[in-house]
């Protein structure tokens, strides 16, 4: 336990996380997305001689900029503040393997964001030509980014496996290619643009839904029913693209989905069938609505009607991340990392040495009772506060309810041995530790979870 723990009480840190990071992707993928609208829609009203076309889509750039300069920009510095605090080592881990892709992204970034600013402030001050080209280059450069941070995101469920073998040797970094184009890498990236599409389809209609239908009825029915036209790729093209996905996920995560899928006619929902069943509702019901209240009635389409539809984007969006995110268990990085920061690798030696040895973080009380306190709520923050709260999201209190100190000691020797017929083998990270940090960290449990005396 190398770095102090970030308590967030009842919600957890896991979700923290993901707030911030489903936020961060409406908007972001929107940066992509929309890079691709602009000169698209630019061009096509060049081409046609569409005025009013270039009237609209010069103030739908300011709110493209705001939108993406001001707040993906900050809530893309709230992951980082984030992950950062909720799992260090995991941060650690994705920052060390891949400096050069990083610092890559990061210029790209900077790129990206100066070259919004120019498209918008050069509107009517530069040859059409010139700025449509400026358009152009800011969509390849903001694709770039998607590019190289799928790469990122991929690796952790499907690592290379020669960076894998190199793993302990000191030689990860050379292995950086075999770890960034893995095998999820393609249908990933597919998925990602098409979503990224879509996502700009949405956003416009809630630009455009503010045009007045009366006044301004031809200029808003050809944009709007141009906007939904951005959501025909993805349902046409991401079942493949899923598919193909589906086949690059290990065989015993893959198993996880499977499951979820399967037990969802026996009424067993768990957490991946809910979520997979909620990512598939909400994309089928945006494409009615889109086909409803945009494609066949664009001068009807309201602002509200429009919300409605960003807000079904927020569901799938965020059940699909969760479902991703879900199949990794019980890993960070598939294979190398547990979701608590633990190394595989590092399992026998904390096992043998102790897991919070010479952890600054759990100093050494002349106080034997005390310090036996202090063991246990350690081994709870670096082990199970990443994914567990005591009255919030995943309850210890709630799961632990009703057991005494020797049906805790049972379940923690459980996930200690970790088994290979082990029920939580699947979800759950072994439990490291000497026995007397494991018997500090039954008898926390037991006073956390005994009932209030009155």
């Amino acid at each position: 336990m190398n770095y102090p723990a970030w308590d967030v009480p009842y919600l957890g840190s896991g979700w923290m996380i993901g707030i911030v990071a489903i936020i961060h992707i409406l908007i972001s993928h929107f940066a992509v997305g929309g890079g691709i609208f602009l000169p698209l829609t630019e061009a096509k009203a060049l081409r046609e001689g569409r005025k009013d076309w270039m009237l609209r889509l010069k103030g739908y750039s300011k709110f493209f900029l705001v939108l993406t300069g001001v707040f993906g920009a900050m809530t893309g510095v709230g992951i980082w503040f984030a992950i950062g605090l909720a799992s260090p080592n995991g941060t650690s881990a994705l920052i060390h393997n891949f400096v050069f892709g990083w610092a890559i992204e990061w210029v790209f970034f900077l790129v990206e964001l100066t070259l919004a600013m120019v498209y918008y402030y050069t509107w009517d001050r530069i040859p059409a030509k010139l700025h449509l080209t400026i358009g152009w280059i800011y969509a390849a450069v903001s694709w770039g980014t998607l590019v190289i941070i799928n790469g990122i995101l991929t690796f952790k469920l499907t690592p290379g496996p020669e960076w894998m073998a190199s793993v302990g040797t000191g030689r990860e970094s050379e292995y950086f290619f075999d770890a960034f184009f893995n095998a999820g890498y393609l249908p990933s990236l597919g998925l990602r643009t098409l979503a990224c599409l879509s996502l700009a389809g949405i956003w416009s209609l809630y630009f455009f839904s503010r045009l007045d239908g009366e006044s301004d009825g031809k200029t808003k029915a050809s944009m709007v029913q141009w906007s939904s036209m951005f959501l025909i790729p993805s349902f046409l093209l991401m079942p493949v693209f899923f598919a193909w996905y589906v086949f690059t996920i290990p065989a015993d995560h893959r198993a996880l989905l499977e499951l979820g899928i399967s037990s969802a006619s026996a009424g067993t929902f768990t957490h991946v069938t809910r979520m997979t069943i909620l990512s598939v509702v909400s994309s089928a019901t945006i494409a009615l609505a889109v086909m409803f209240f945009a494609w066949f009635q664009p001068t009807e389409l309201k602002r509200g009607h429009a919300l409605s539809i960003l807000f079904l984007a927020l569901l799938a969006t965020g059940s699909t991340e969760s479902v991703r995110e879900f199949l990794r268990k019980p890993f960070v990085v598939n294979g190398y990392m547990y979701s608590n920061g633990v190394r595989v690798n590092q399992i026998e030696g904390f096992n043998r040495d102790g897991y919070l040895t010479g952890s600054v973080w759990s100093p050494v009380s002349p106080d034997a009772a005390f310090h036996h306190k202090s063991v246990g709520e350690r081994m709870f923050q670096g082990q199970c506060m990443a994914c567990h709260t005591l009255d919030g999201y995943r309850p210890i209190r709630k799961l632990l309810a009703g057991r005494d100190t020797t049906s805790i000691g049972s379940v923690l020797k459980m996930l200690h041995d970790n088994a290979p017929e082990s029920p939580y083998r699947k979800f759950m990270p072994p439990l490291v530790g000497t026995e007397e940090e494991i018997r500090a960290l039954r008898d926390w449990l037991a006073v956390q979870v005994a009932p209030a005396s009155h």
